[in-house]
């Protein structure tokens, strides 16, 4: 029986750039990518920010859950939702099969990046604001991130290098020279 290869799974803040670095990892390894918030989207009809204004944050995150713990993927690099550390189970389930790294990034760089926040669908309470979301997910984060790679500078060509150093040091990825 053939072991079915490790994920790669990013976790952070939205604006870290879980999607963007995510695809070019994908590109640079040879593997498939899927964005969590986009099969969200697509399963249940809606964006997020609908999601969010019909049902509320915590339905978002219900469901995205519920995504998490039901993805089978083996062998891809998967950018989930900022929120995906607020269950357990999705996070066990991840890790299950794969390596969590997470893409760390300081709060200038997440207010500078995310213009959007009434608009992008975050699952967080109603007037919480970006800087309350940064203190309270942050040490959820490092629970549960197995790597973290600093992420806030504006080259994501950088960061998909740090994390492919980081994992090839770690062996969860075979060295580019082997």
């Amino acid at each position: 029986m053939t072991r079915r290869p490790l994920n790669i799974v990013l976790i952070g803040m939205p604006g870290a750039g879980k999607t963007t670095v995510g695809a070019l990892l994908a590109r640079r390894l040879g593997l498939a990518f899927a964005d969590t918030d986009r099969l969200i989207e697509h399963r249940e009809g809606q964006t997020l920010q609908q999601i969010v204004d019909t049902h509320g944050y915590q339905t978002l995150r219900a469901i995205e859950a519920r995504v998490l713990t039901q993805l089978d993927c083996r062998g891809d690099v998967i950018a989930t939702g900022g929120s995906a550390v607020y269950s357990d189970a999705a996070m066990t389930a991840l890790q299950r099969h794969g390596v969590i790294v997470h893409l760390q990034v300081d709060l200038e760089t997440i207010l500078s990046r995310v213009q959007n926040a009434a608009t992008r669908g975050l699952a967080r309470a109603p007037g919480q604001s970006l800087t309350a979301l940064f203190a309270e997910r942050a040490a959820l984060y490092a629970h549960y991130a197995e790597f973290s790679v600093d992420a806030s500078g504006d080259d994501q060509f950088a960061v998909a290098d740090r994390v492919i150093a980081t994992l090839t040091r770690a062996h969860a990825l075979p060295s580019p020279l082997a």
